[in-house]
């Protein structure tokens, strides 16, 4: 499903993000809410060569995977009137042209008691993108993440807002793949004796 194809004749659409738009959507809106979605599983599978890595090492970054089993967690976004069309052409900059995301329509599960379940957009990057890595251990992505850095930032900037999303809005939930990576960059800076990630005031200076 293209972009241009959601907002005609549309006056209010919902974004899902699962990953930097949790605490970046970087578009205006009118409302949020955090909930999930069924059916697909977060993984960090995706390359990024520009906001936290480079041509030459590239970050680690989650995307969604199908899996029947699974749900993940996010903040889903209502955009109404102009914002439709000034978000998706962010976001088609930001996810598509930048990032190598497609776009699909999935159901979104607020938390928030007595809410029904919402349609929303969401932004997937597949196995047919250049960039996509793949599956690796939770210690080789967080080796990588922890090697990473970009336009906007540190790799290890992008797992610690997620995590503390998590943690914060979801304490509920048991990541398991986001935290086993948290884990194995814990080890390695502890191995180093360097400043560890969850020492946020160094790991997060400048962040935007």
């Amino acid at each position: 499903m293209k972009p241009q194809d959601i907002i005609k004749e549309k006056n209010s659409l919902w974004i899902f993000g699962y990953g930097s738009l949790v605490w970046n959507p970087g578009f205006a809106y009118k409302r949020s809410k955090i909930g999930f979605i069924k059916g697909y599983k977060r993984r960090f599978w995706h390359g990024d060569d520009f906001y936290r890595g480079d041509k030459e090492k590239l970050a680690r970054v989650v995307t969604l995977v199908e899996d029947q089993e699974a749900c993940t967690w996010g903040v889903a976004y209502e955009v109404t009137d102009s914002q439709i069309e000034e978000s998706l052409q962010h976001l088609n900059m930001r996810e598509v042209v930048l990032g190598g995301y497609i776009t699909k329509t999935v159901e979104f599960i607020p938390k928030e008691k007595g809410q029904g379940p919402l349609l929303a957009l969401v932004y997937i990057a597949t196995s047919s993108n250049p960039i996509y890595l793949g599956p690796a251990s939770e210690k080789d992505i967080a080796a990588q993440i922890a090697s990473c850095s970009g336009n906007k930032g540190h790799n290890i900037e992008y797992l610690v807002r997620l995590v503390e999303f998590m943690r914060l809005y979801c304490p509920e939930v048991e990541d398991e793949h986001l935290f086993s990576i948290e884990a194995a960059l814990l080890n390695i800076y502890s191995d180093c004796g360097g400043i560890k990630p969850a020492d946020q005031k160094a790991i997060l200076v400048g962040a935007t």
